[in-house]
């Protein structure tokens, strides 16, 4: 079986890999594409297996032939620059990633769980809608003007401490608040 060579350029959004294959079409050739692998498959040649770089998006890439080349397009899952075509695989990875495909993910049990978080999110607006329903007019002002001058990230229902002055941001500890323009 001969060997094909191949060349790969980028762009900020798509990977383009060429693989130099006279008469591709007539070569009864195939592409087989995952999230962080590519094979290619033709009469007479060796077979092309990649372990990329970077995941890709499967549904949005596309190959062609041409009568010299066969051109595989992968779309960037991660809009960022590739440092190469592939990324070695170690064998702590491929035990890892072996062991992950055998694991069995009880999918009934995660929804339930999700579930009950959005419950618990909706709890937590249906209280916060009862205090401001049931609040006098100086514990209201003192919401509106707490949360719309800390940008959400302050709640203060004490009118004589927000009145007072300007409601600094607070974002939580590890953050880091950014005022969009």
């Amino acid at each position: 079986m001969a060997k094909v060579k191949y060349d790969w350029y980028q762009t900020e959004t798509a990977v383009t890999v060429t693989v130099l294959l006279k008469n591709a079409a007539d070569k009864n050739y195939s592409v087989k594409l995952e999230q962080n692998s590519l094979r290619l498959q033709a009469d007479d040649i060796e077979p092309i297996e990649l372990n990329l770089w970077n995941p890709i998006n499967v549904e949005q890439s596309t190959h062609k032939a041409t009568p010299s080349k066969v051109e595989i397009k992968l779309a960037k899952l991660i809009g960022q620059r590739w440092e190469a075509l592939e990324r070695k695989v170690t064998a702590e990875e491929e035990s890892a990633a072996s062991s992950a495909a055998r694991k069995k993910h009880d999918w009934d049990k995660i929804s339930k769980e999700l579930e009950k978080e959005d419950d618990e999110k909706d709890d937590v607006n249906d209280l916060f809608k009862k205090i401001y329903a049931d609040a006098n007019e100086d514990t209201k002002k003192a919401m509106m003007k707490s949360y719309y001058e800390s940008g959400g990230t302050v709640l203060s229902t004490n009118w004589a401490e927000v009145g007072a002055k300007q409601v600094e941001v607070k974002p939580p500890d590890g953050c880091e608040f950014k005022k969009w323009k």
